[in-house]
């Protein structure tokens, strides 16, 4: 008997959840859910909670059903060394040399307004295609791939 696929679901420890959280909608094309039943928007539903309780997490998902849910999550301490893991965001797909730099650029210069920071590109070498490194709104590394 073969092992079955399992979905995961992506946690980010974060200062700020829904900041955090919506940054990341804004990368991948992710869209939260409607507030509860009987709440207007999720800020009505937030002001119920005890005020330790609010924006303590935040979700959002692939509206498409293919990629992971994210899942953001306030911890105290903030980041302090370099991510063990982190998200590949694949914009260069395919794309080789001068094509796939723009392409990189491109995208990089989509997400800088959004509050990301660019990082370094580390370039093409005889194994790997070129990646540009950079970070969200909070600091984690990610890449353009």
């Amino acid at each position: 008997m073969g092992a079955s696929v399992r979905q995961i679901q992506v946690t980010f420890d974060c200062a700020s959840p829904e900041h955090v959280g919506r940054f990341w909608c804004e990368v991948l094309g992710y869209v939260a859910p409607p507030p509860p039943e009987g709440f207007a928007s999720w800020d009505d539903f937030n002001r119920t909670l005890p005020p330790e309780q609010r924006d303590s997490w935040f979700v959002c998902s692939d509206p498409s059903g293919a990629g992971p849910r994210l899942y953001f999550q306030r911890v105290p301490e903030g980041k302090v060394v370099k991510n063990r893991l982190h998200l590949d965001v694949r914009v260069g797909t395919g794309l080789v040399g001068e094509e796939r730099l723009a392409a990189l650029e491109a995208e990089c210069a989509r997400l800088i307004p959004l509050g990301a920071q660019r990082v370094r590109l580390l370039p093409a070498d005889e194994v790997n295609e070129s990646c540009l490194v950079m970070q969200d709104v909070e600091g984690n590394e990610f890449c353009l791939d």
